[in-house]
């Protein structure tokens, strides 16, 4: 055992729930983010520039749509290299990962893929077998990529049609229940994805996993945004515009180590998303997909996916504007600050608990 664990060591391999559902899932939603992301704001865009008079525009249009359209077909081999560099994968392992990674995302193929959850875990084993042979024979540039590429087609055959299969029917599931019953949806998806987002670990990636659409995609939005504006409203007193700029256009989960001191400070954000769930559900029928549900007001990507799926279905009017601004900013602001100061008037939370 003390030679294993030592081999372990030596080839830098942590088997730990934080090396994977911390640091790889990290990784994931990097290259989710600069390739999935990115290619349907790009593609997006170019939609808009396309209505412009003008030769110039007519081009401008045609790169954004070619280039938005290249980043969305590399994802797979973009979660790949965000895992790889998380694992602190060498490069020829690296390297190889990427072909493991292009592969998963789009296997079994129709009309199920196992998207980026079977890359994550395809990846995961062929970067963790790769470093473990890398270096170890005289033929290295040989060994290491059969290895690497062996384990991670060899995973992604037996794991990727089930994962495909599951992540269809759990998406298909929510997005029908909160179709069916919007209000109880709206709170749980609300609740449930905006407290994922706060954790240390991907909500992004495990809405793109998942599929989640529709309104749905809209409860998951809302509550990612509650979480976001939330915390950088609760706690302006303490961070000031650092703090709403970090936050707010950041991540939430920069008040994690004060939420494992003072785990009251979370409740301000997670009532918002209580109520901003509903809002977007049933009153304003605010739709995301995807890895733009999951990211909140991060970049904006949020609401610009939110604006993109909604003008893609038609459904972008004035009342859908105003949802956007309502859901998206206003009402997790407003409603955070309010109970944050109840809170603090009788004591919950006091000054300094939220302080980054």
């Amino acid at each position: 055992m003390g030679k294993v664990q030592g081999f372990l060591k030596k080839k830098d391999i942590n088997i730990s729930a934080k090396t994977y559902f911390v640091d790889a899932m990290g990784g994931m939603a990097q290259g989710l983010f600069a390739s999935l992301l990115v290619g349907t704001i790009l593609s997006t865009v170019s939609k808009y520039v396309g209505l412009i008079d003008g030769a110039f525009f007519e081009r401008l249009s045609h790169f954004l749509s070619k280039a938005g359209s290249a980043s969305s077909a590399i994802t797979g081999a973009a979660i790949a290299v965000g895992i790889a560099a998380a694992l602190k994968a060498p490069m020829l392992v690296m390297a190889c990962a990427t072909a493991v990674g292009y592969f998963a995302n789009a296997y079994p193929g129709q009309p199920y893929a196992a998207g980026p959850l079977g890359v994550f875990v395809a990846v995961i084993f062929a970067v963790e077998f790769g470093k473990a042979i890398s270096r170890e024979t005289k033929v290295d540039i040989i060994v290491t990529p059969i290895v690497t590429l062996g384990v991670g087609y060899f995973v992604a055959y037996l794991t990727c049609p089930i994962i495909a299969l599951a992540m269809n029917w759990l998406g298909g599931f929510i997005n029908m229940a909160t179709t069916l019953h919007p209000f109880v949806m709206g709170i749980i998806i609300s609740v449930v994805v905006g407290i994922i987002l706060t954790l240390p670990i991907s909500s992004a990636a495990i809405c793109a996993s998942i599929g989640i659409s529709g309104i749905a995609g809209g409860a998951a939005l809302a509550g990612c945004c509650a979480q976001m504006v939330g915390f950088a409203a609760a706690s302006f007193r303490e961070n000031k515009w650092s703090g709403v700029v970090s936050q707010g256009l950041g991540t939430s989960m920069l008040q994690m180590p004060n939420i494992v001191r003072y785990p009251q400070i979370w409740i301000p954000a997670t009532l918002s998303a209580a109520i901003t769930g509903p809002l977007a559900t049933i009153v304003f029928k605010l739709e995301c997909s995807k890895v733009s549900a999951g990211m909140g007001t991060c970049g904006l990507v949020g609401p610009i996916g939110c604006f993109s799926d909604m003008s893609d279905s038609g459904a972008l009017d004035a009342k859908a504007w105003v949802g956007m601004l309502v859901v998206c900013i206003i009402a997790p602001a407003l409603l955070s600050w309010i109970f944050s100061e109840i809170m603090r008037k009788i004591g919950w939370i006091k000054d300094g608990y939220m302080k980054i």
